[in-house]
């Protein structure tokens, strides 16, 4: 688990495909590694790896397929800057939300637009994703914890103030740009909670319009 609070920005050092898969070597920058040992998940980009060596300067993680199909990781080469997070321990402080590090879908940046001193980004999710968007709610973006400033169908609106800038990647965000997005881990179980016992059957699609009117969740 992590927090969404960006420890570090590091640099894809090189992608080696191995196996049908990639190995990819991460330099860390200031991300003290210290208390890192083989094993350990790390966040790259809200993506969770695990360290199978540690160099001294950063650290090697596999890559599987399904991680290089369902993110937005296949666009990262040799020089891409990435945000880093170690994982949680019962000592941290949550100054983000319950972070996973399984990313949910990839979406694209639409816009970015300055806003006094901050900037105003309008970002593009998958159409499944957006019923797990609320105003003022809480989504991973990059790995990054960030609140919900707007929404409008499937886009939804984030400032960024100046410290988030720069302490993250998000300062090279430009439209066209696609991001890792992971929703908020409350919104995924309560879609699943309200199921019943309907979530042990296997032809299940999830919540439609008529389960929740059949529930008494919608009135006329």
């Amino acid at each position: 688990m992590f927090t969404g609070i960006i420890e570090a920005i590091g640099t894809i050092q090189s992608i080696t495909p191995k196996g049908g898969d990639v190995r990819v070597y991460v330099k860390t920058g200031k991300l003290d590694l210290g208390d890192v040992k083989l094993g350990d998940s790390i966040a790259v980009n809200g993506v969770c790896l695990t360290a199978v060596q540690l160099p001294g300067d950063g650290f090697w993680a596999d890559v599987s397929r399904e991680t290089l199909a369902r993110t937005g990781f296949a666009d990262l080469k040799s020089g891409s800057r990435v945000n880093l997070e170690k994982a949680l321990t019962p000592t941290s402080r949550l100054g983000g939300h319950l972070v996973s590090g399984h990313v949910d879908g990839v979406g694209e940046i639409i816009s970015r637009e300055d806003n006094a001193r901050a900037v105003q980004f309008r970002i593009r999710a998958p159409r499944e994703l957006a019923k797990y968007i609320a105003l003022k709610g809480s989504i991973t973006v990059d790995g990054t914890s960030l609140t919900v400033n707007g929404v409008d169908g499937a886009d939804f609106e984030l400032t960024i103030v100046p410290h988030t800038l720069a302490e993250t990647i998000m300062a090279d965000y430009r439209a066209g740009r696609r991001v890792n997005l992971e929703v908020d881990l409350l919104a995924r179980y309560l879609e699943r909670l309200l199921l019943g016992d309907k979530a042990a059957e296997p032809t299940s699609t999830g919540i439609t319009e008529s389960f929740l009117a059949a529930h008494g969740y919608l009135t006329k």
